[in-house]
């Protein structure tokens, strides 16, 4: 079932983004005067299509892994001569290049519009409180202390630990300052280090850990919430709401203490001293056996942790008003495209490992989570990934949208095109160029699993 959800929730997320990709190719084509002849989402044969009074076929194909705006063009075939002033070739290099770009713009408008209706409708977050720091971390030589509430980053302001994490992202590599302000008992005051070649490892982790933080959670307490069916906690009788005191006559102190001592114990009996409607009572249970894929061996129960709420003053409600909300998407917006390309710079200059890059099973999966996390995540993982989208779509590499760009900015200059060789040739490179990071990503997601 999770992998029906996985796969389902890859198909909408790429499916809604490559529509609005295309639709951006499509409304500038039409406008142009281009004769677009199909638009398809997803590669390969369609198996539901229809045209429209203009006969544009409209496709849905079977590889929901891209799509296509196909034009009339001379490069494809012969065009009769009634209609060769629709051809793409036959329009000046200026509305070509709008043409191409439109796709990009698209995704950017997508983002802008996904960022103001989260605005206008509001969120809540969690206040980035610092919970922990790592011995002998950037964060302790910073001066970061248990407790603390960042509230910017080198005078940006944050809200949320995502914020932090893209700001620290960004400084990945450097060797300046970094400077960071906390609120403390309702004092506020900036603190800052000098970052001195701090970067990323190779381990998929979040900035923030390896800066030496780990955020404040409170704390889940050994009390049952749900019973899986035909599970060994359901088999010795126990039911949600019971809060376990001990196991084996030591005392719990919470809910990951527990996990601690049930996975330790695969098929050896515990008896569990809990507290039920205000009585207590001892039970025992043995944890079925349970080996991982790398042949570790644990125990489980089927049960899980009872729902844990956050404390009120920990939680930001952000809010905008329609008018300011414009400023927000525009902002945020712009903070996306700004990570992807220092992303990218720090990948090619050696900062950023490039293990980081993910492919297609890992944006399932982050889909998914974002899915079954509710509408805010979802938005903002479409808004963000439409985002990525466009900026590497625009990135100068022949066939991509951004190579075409510069092949016809190149006509722009010499007065007439570039040669059918030179652009074949070009094209060879950009393929080569992106199947090779389309097999390094599928390579990165596999080692993930």
């Amino acid at each position: 079932m999770q992998l029906v959800q996985t796969v389902l929730a890859l198909v909408v997320t790429l499916g809604i983004l490559v529509t609005i990709h295309e639709f951006g190719h499509f409304w500038v084509a039409r406008r142009c005067g281009v004769k677009v002849l199909r638009f398809s989402v997803g590669f390969g044969k369609p198996f539901y299509s229809w045209y429209d009074k203009h006969g544009t076929e409209f496709a849905i194909a079977a590889i929901p892994l891209g799509g296509y705006v196909k034009m009339l063009d001379e490069r494809e075939g012969p065009v009769p001569d009634h209609e060769r002033d629709q051809a793409f070739t036959s329009k000046p290099p200026s509305q070509r290049i709008a043409i191409a770009a439109a796709g990009p713009v698209a995704n950017f408008l997508f983002a802008i519009a996904a960022y103001w209706l989260l605005g206008v409708v509001g969120f809540t977050t969690v206040a980035p409180i610092v919970g922990a720091i790592e011995p002998e971390s950037v964060a302790e030589r910073m001066g970061l202390a248990p407790g603390m509430e960042i509230v910017a980053v080198d005078g940006r302001a944050v809200t949320s630990w995502r914020d932090i994490n893209m700001r620290l992202l960004e400084r990945a590599g450097e060797h300046d300052r970094i400077g960071m302000t906390v609120v403390e008992q309702g004092q506020q005051q900036t603190l800052s280090t000098g970052l001195a070649g701090w970067r990323l490892g190779d381990e998929q982790s979040y900035p923030l850990q390896q800066f030496g933080v780990t955020p404040w959670r409170p704390q889940v307490p050994a009390v049952l919430g749900e019973i899986l069916p035909e599970g060994r906690a359901e088999a010795a009788g126990l039911k949600p709401g019971d809060q376990i005191l001990a196991v084996n006559g030591q005392s719990v102190v919470d809910w990951f203490a527990l996990v601690e001592q049930i996975r330790a114990a695969p098929e050896q009996p515990l008896n569990l001293s809990l507290r039920r409607d205000g009585n207590e009572r001892m039970v025992t249970v043995t944890p079925a056996a349970y080996t991982s894929e790398d042949g570790e061996t644990f125990g489980l129960v089927g049960a899980g942790a009872t729902t844990v709420q956050w404390p009120d003053d920990l939680l930001r409600e952000v809010s905008y008003n329609p008018l300011s909300a414009i400023s927000h998407g525009l902002s945020a917006t712009w903070s996306d495209t700004r990570l992807t390309l220092v992303a990218i710079k720090k990948m090619l200059t050696g900062l950023l490992s490039p293990t980081n890059l993910s492919g297609p099973i890992t944006i399932a999966r982050v889909a998914e989570a974002s899915v079954s996390s509710g509408f805010e995540d979802f938005i903002r993982f479409l808004a963000y990934l439409s985002v990525s989208l466009g900026v590497l779509n625009l990135l100068p590499i022949p066939v991509l949208d951004g190579g075409h760009i510069v092949f016809y900015a190149i006509e722009v200059i010499r007065r007439k095109p570039l040669s059918e060789q030179a652009q074949a040739f070009g094209i060879r490179i950009g393929l080569a160029m992106i199947l090779t990071l389309m097999v390094f990503a599928l390579y990165n997601d596999l080692m993930r699993l």
